[in-house]
């Protein structure tokens, strides 16, 4: 006889799928991911994860968004960070992410639900950055462009990984320039 589970929350339920997914697409790759092999790490049936999402492109957005969540919550946790360890502290905590930031990238062209969720995030970067380059005395007539640089300089970190040090470098020239 089957053993009763106890009911569990939906948004319970969700979650537990979500963190399933996160390790899954991290570890293995979504393309080497499929859903099956979510619903056995998460302890459901295949059928039971499309209850919660659509389709691949959209666990995959619900993945980005518990990430997004968990660093923004641990970057302001020190919200007195230097701006450049800041910078260095963002592309640290996406580095463990590199095949997630590939996926994105790559599914923006195909996946009108991941390119949302893609410009959505941009959005908020670029808004960050603005911030942090405001504060460290940039002049308002070159934030914007300061902000795409840095972008192009996290972006470049991820896809072309440097040694720790040389990452530090790279980081501190781009908080110390001006245009």
């Amino acid at each position: 006889m089957p053993r009763n589970r106890r009911p569990q929350d939906r948004e319970e339920k969700r979650a537990e799928i979500v963190v399933a997914a996160t390790t899954l697409f991290t570890d293995s790759g979504y393309d080497e991911t499929s859903m099956s092999k979510v619903a056995t790490a998460a302890g459901v049936t295949t059928n039971t994860i499309y209850w919660y999402f659509d389709d691949k492109d959209a666990l995959l957005v619900a993945v980005l968004d518990y990430v997004l969540e968990a660093a923004l919550a641990d970057a302001a946790l020190e919200p007195e960070r230097p701006w450049g360890e800041q910078i260095l502290w963002a592309v640290d905590r996406l580095d463990q992410y590199r095949r997630l930031v590939t996926v994105v990238h790559a599914k923006t062209a195909t996946s009108p639900v991941v390119e949302a969720w893609h410009n959505g995030f941009h959005t908020l970067v670029d808004t960050l950055l603005v911030d942090g380059f405001r504060r460290v005395g940039i002049p308002e007539s070159d934030l914007v462009p300061m902000a795409a640089i840095g972008t192009f300089v996290v972006e470049g970190l991820l896809m072309h990984p440097h040694a720790v040090k040389d990452r530090r470098v790279i980081v501190q020239t781009l908080v110390a320039s001006r245009p």
